[in-house]
């Protein structure tokens, strides 16, 4: 069965519209708090990557239920989608708040503001979260490609 009639991808599109609004929630807080961070640069970033991915997930929940995808396939690029926008998020937010994630947000380091070095268990979680968000987010990019080709 193909999820364009399927009241589940109309679920995952409501979900997908509930997450970018609280994504566009979190940047309007985290402008408060940008000032008081460890890193204010990165502060800005995660202020306008959680606005760009609010605004991103927007458009994916209204386009979700118009996805041509089988079931399984579905749930697996909605669950990808959503952890990759949360753990590049989540590495970023971590990165502004310690001030540090040089290892993995490199171009941060040389900017005024931008970030230094941390411990290793620091790195490690910045580093985790950031890597592990590339190949679930193509994995998510590419079932839903697939989804807009219109095979049945």
């Amino acid at each position: 069965m193909h999820m364009a009639s399927h009241p589940r991808a109309v679920q995952q599109g409501q979900r997908l519209l509930q997450l970018g609004i609280v994504l566009i929630l979190y940047s309007s807080l985290d402008g408060f708090v940008i000032p008081y961070l460890g890193s204010q640069r990165i502060g800005l970033s995660v202020h306008t990557l959680s606005a760009f991915q609010g605004v991103f997930l927007l458009a994916l929940g209204l386009l979700w239920p118009r996805l041509e995808l089988a079931a399984a396939s579905s749930r697996i690029a909605f669950w990808c989608l959503v952890y990759s926008t949360v753990a590049i998020l989540a590495a970023y937010t971590a990165a502004a708040a310690w001030g540090v994630g040089l290892d993995t947000i490199r171009l941060m380091g040389e900017l005024p503001h931008g970030l230094v070095r941390g411990t290793p268990a620091q790195e490690a979680i910045i580093a985790i979260l950031a890597y592990s968000s590339a190949p679930t987010g193509l994995t998510s990019f590419g079932l839903i490609l697939w989804g807009l080709s219109g095979t049945r």
